[in-house]
Parts: structure tokens; C-alpha cells; sequence
């Protein structure tokens, strides 16, 4: 009995709340703003764009399934939106597109969030293949209707052109509207204009400021954690203490839970708690000091550098992203200049992007930026490890090399030290030592003792070239035979996967090719 009254007064609260709602139906006002527009309705075209913001209120029950998915997921597009530089009036069209549902498919099958079809999917970066389907993941897609609404602004300068191009096609868009709108910041709306945008119009008035209506402190939130592969939806279950279904049922863009090696994956999941999930932050990258008696940890950044897009087409430019800035693979080792013509760039533009000194040659399997890198990474410190250079340390991240010596008042190679703690976002302050940890091979976490930590033995001093011509008390070089894999060498010379790929500055997909010398240190 206790039972059915609760649910009686609950069905009553819930009846009373819409009943307000409903009540407060938003009215399409003459004139709003859109991006960085003004848009004028004229009478006859409120009163179509209204039928439509009534219709999304016609069904309470319907309307809360769907704001309550508008709550999860919106942070998520507005996140993406504002690191593209997309106006965020623009994220209402996903609503629009597939109400917020996953594995949502149209009748042309574009399939996902944001409904792309393959091809164009694969135009903005998204993975699209037998085990990943980045369409399903709402950070990745979002990311990538952002790209494509810049892209095609790029042609009109008008927001309202590049949103309808989203359906129309960039063709589509410039025989429909010309150049009638390029530049322009006021927009007259009215019968003759174009249903999709008035469609979107009615998205935008019936959400806008109902986003908050159910929030409350209390309320559950979707939280991201990026994932590095291989592994599982069943392992990261029981990682995180919650259900595998429902890691399934979020993370619908793995078509069977697993999760390969080659990037990091952002992985979804509906969480009640007050841990705080960083997003695209390795944890317990940051000092730990809760205890004043401990001593901070340090963890190594495995994930970078982190790379995505279309990595079949990893060597061909504007394919894929490097820490999400455009960049591509080198298939081979050759010269700047031949390179740089290979992918369209300047040689010295090329030169100053990555950081190369004249003369330096290009190592095949390396990653190298295409546009300029960030001022600091998006992790806070980074762990020395054998045979690094501050250039190698500063691709690994897309850190300006001026930037990785400037934070850590270190300038040679000569300086770096196994085991050196550098900051890659914060600024070392004036006279303070930079801390040096023991690394403990196949461990990610090591504890910085202090400051006055004993020197390794060995300091590896790497030049620009990975290539070793003779083998010393220290270190080895294996010439690459046919059949050779990294994991078949690294289990000869009794070390890691991972370091074999930093010592030799190998990217993430594990290209390594017949002759190629690699230097390996002695464990």
C-alpha cells in the first residue's frame, strides 16, 4: 500500500511539473539571436515554426525521455563546439537530427548523433570499420559535425548557410542560396525560406531554456574516460563499478565491447557519484596530495601521442588529427623537402611547425603537425624515459619546443635526465629542482622519493637520428629482419613494447619496416 502511494505521488509531482511546463509552452518571438546573427520572423513564419515547438511539447513523457538525454550528452557537444570555435547555438541541431539516440538510422542510412553517412564521416575524421563506428560515440561525432559546419562557413560566412549545407550538401547549399547571404548578420525569415533552418529555429526555442528545468545537484551525469586499447567494455566494467550492459548500451560505437590498441577512445558511462572524471587526462596524472605526509605520484602519459581520423590514410594530408591538430604519418624515411611536397606544405613552414632543424631527415612511422602546436599539453607532467629528446618529448604531446624548455628551465638535451618529472602545463618556478623519479620498467605509476633522488646510472643523450652504428655497454642495435614484430623483439631482449617505441621514436601504429635499425638499452 505504502508502495502504491509513493507512486501515486510521484506520477502526481511529475503530472504537476509538466502541467506547468506545458503551461509555458515558449512562444517564437519576433526577433532572436542565432550565433552572431539577428534573425527577423515575420508573422506567417513564427506562427509554422510555433506548430513545431508545440508538437515537441504535445507528449510530456516523450519530451522529459528526450531532455533528460538533451542533459546527458549536450556538455559533451558543447565541449567539442567551443574547442572547433563553432558558435553553440549551432548544438540544437543534433536534437534535430536524431533526438540525442546513439545508434539512431534515416531512410538514406546516415547513421548516429550527428547522422553522418560513411563517406562524409570519414571526411571530418571519424573511424568507420567493422570494429569502431565513431558516428555512435558523441564525442568523437560531435567533434566532427563541428569540423563540417566550419568547413562550410568557410564559404558563406553565414551560419544560417553553413547549418542548411549540413543537409543540403555544400553544393546543395551554394545553388540554393548563392551569395546572398554571404556576411550577412540580418536575416529575414519568412515562408519562402528554407524548412530546415525553420525547423531548427523551433529546436532552439523549445530547449533553450528548459536545460536546467530537471537538473539538480542529485542528478545523474554522463562522465567520459579516455581508454587506450586493447581492452573491453567487460574489463573497464568492473574497473569502474558499473554493469556491463550499461557500458554497452552507452557505448554503442564498439560493435563488440572491445576496444583495440591504435588510439584513445573516449568511453562513456551514466554516474551518480562525485568523482571527478577529467576528460582526455590520464588519471592520476596530477600530484596526489590529500595526504600531506605522502609523496606525489606521477603516471606515464601511454596514450600520446593521441591520434584519430581515417589512420588508414594516416600518410596523406588531412586525414587525420595528432593530439587534435592536423597532422600526418611519415610512410617513409626521407628529406624535409620531399616530404614537405609530398603533403603540400612549405619546407620551411614545415620546418617551423614541427620544431626540425635544417638537414634533419623525416623517420618513417613518425607523426609530424601540419599546423602549430599548443602552447601546453593537455597533461600536466611527463616522465623522462631512455633515449627522449625534448623534441621527442614535445611531438609526443604537440607542445612547442620553446614552450617544453621555457616551463622547465632546461634547454640541452644534455640536461635531460631518466626519470626527470617535467611540466607540460605549468610554469617551474625560479630555482626549483625539477624532480626525478626511479622508472620501474612495466610499471605506470612511480612515487617521487624527493627532490635529492639519486642520478640513474646512465643518462641517454639521443641524437636526431634513430639509427645506432655500433653497438655499446649500454645499448644494442637489431637490424629488422622479415617477419620481425615489436612484440617478437621486445620479448628477445627482455623489455617492452613501449620502450622499444620511444627509444625509436615509433608512432602508434607500430610501423617498423625490413632493414630498419633500432637501438635498444640493455634492462
Amino acid at each position: 500500500m505504502k508502495i502504491i502511494s509513493r507512486l501515486a505521488f510521484s506520477i502526481f509531482l511529475l503530472i504537476s511539473l509538466f502541467g506547468e511546463v506545458l503551461a509555458q509552452i515558449p512562444q517564437v518571438p519576433a526577433e532572436m539571436e542565432f550565433a552572431d546573427m539577428i534573425i527577423r520572423i515575420n508573422p506567417q513564419a513564427r506562427r509554422e515554426i510555433q506548430l513545431d515547438v508545440d508538437a515537441l511539447y504535445r507528449s510530456p513523457k516523450h519530451f522529459q525521455i528526450k531532455l533528460d538525454r538533451v542533459r546527458l550528452y549536450m556538455p559533451f557537444v558543447e565541449r567539442e563546439f567551443q574547442a572547433v570555435g563553432v558558435p553553440l547555438d549551432l548544438k540544437y541541431l543534433v536534437i534535430q537530427e536524431s533526438g540525442l539516440i546513439a545508434d539512431a538510422v534515416s531512410t538514406s542510412n546516415a547513421v548516429g548523433f550527428w547522422q553522418f553517412k560513411q563517406g562524409t564521416a570519414e571526411e571530418v575524421f571519424l573511424q568507420v570499420d567493422r570494429q569502431i563506428d565513431d558516428r555512435k560515440n558523441i564525442v568523437n561525432s560531435s567533434r566532427g559535425a563541428a569540423l563540417y559546419l566550419k568547413k562550410h562557413n568557410a564559404s558563406f560566412d553565414n551560419w544560417m548557410c553553413a547549418l542548411v549545407s549540413y543537409q543540403m550538401g555544400l553544393g546543395g547549399a551554394k545553388a540554393y542560396f548563392g551569395n546572398k547571404y554571404n556576411g550577412k548578420r540580418i536575416v529575414d525569415i519568412d515562408r519562402n525560406s528554407h524548412w530546415y533552418f525553420k525547423k531548427f529555429l523551433a529546436h532552439k526555442v523549445a530547449f533553450e531554456n528548459q536545460l536546467t528545468v530537471f537538473t539538480s545537484s542529485g542528478s545523474p551525469r554522463l562522465v567520459e574516460v579516455k581508454v587506450q586499447g586493447p581492452t573491453s567494455l567487460s574489463a573497464l566494467a568492473q574497473k569502474y563499478k558499473v554493469s556491463e550492459d550499461h557500458l554497452q548500451e552507452m557505448n554503442k560505437w564498439t560493435s563488440n565491447g572491445k576496444i583495440p590498441a591504435g588510439r584513445a577512445y573516449s568511453v562513456v558511462f551514466v554516474s551518480n557519484d562525485e568523482i571527478d572524471f577529467k576528460t582526455a587526462i590520464v588519471e592520476k596524472n596530477k600530484p596526489n596530495n590529500t595526504n600531506t605526509g605522502s609523496t606525489p605520484k606521477y603516471s606515464t602519459a601511454n596514450s600520446y601521442p593521441r591520434i584519430a581520423g581515417n589512420t588508414s590514410k594516416a600518410s596523406q594530408p588531412d586525414q587525420i588529427t595528432v593530439n587534435e591538430l592536423d597532422g600526418v604519418q611519415a610512410n617513409k624515411t626521407t628529406t624535409q623537402a620531399n616530404f614537405a611536397d609530398q603533403i603540400g606544405i612549405k619546407e620551411k613552414k614545415f620546418r617551423r611547425l614541427n620544431d626540425l632543424e635544417a638537414g634533419e631527415r623525416i623517420e618513417a612511422g613518425e607523426y609530424y603537425y601540419t599546423e602549430k602546436k599548443k602552447a601546453k599539453a593537455e597533461v600536466a607532467t611527463h616522465i623522462v624515459q631512455p633515449g627522449e629528446t625534448l623534441w621527442s618529448i614535445s611531438q609526443k604531446y604537440g607542445i612547442k619546443l620553446s614552450s617544453l624548455k621555457a616551463k622547465n628551465r632546461i634547454r640541452r638535451d644534455q640536461d635531460l635526465k631518466a626519470g626527470m618529472v617535467l611540466n607540460l602545463q605549468e610554469h617551474r618556478k625560479r630555482g626549483e629542482d625539477i624532480p626525478i623519479v626511479p622508472i620501474q620498467s612495466g610499471s605506470r605509476d612511480v612515487v617521487a622519493k624527493n627532490n635529492t633522488a639519486p642520478t640513474p646510472s646512465r643518462t641517454v643523450q639521443a641524437s636526431n637520428s634513430s639509427q645506432a652504428s655500433s653497438q655499446s655497454g649500454s645499448s644494442l642495435t637489431h637490424v629488422v629482419s622479415p617477419g620481425d614484430t615489436l612484440y617478437a623483439i621486445s620479448k628477445k631482449y627482455g623489455v617492452s613494447v613501449e620502450q622499444i617505441k620511444t627509444w625509436n621514436r615509433i608512432g602508434n601504429q607500430n610501423i617498423i619496416s625490413v632493414g630498419q635499425k633500432l637501438t635498444i638499452f640493455k634492462p
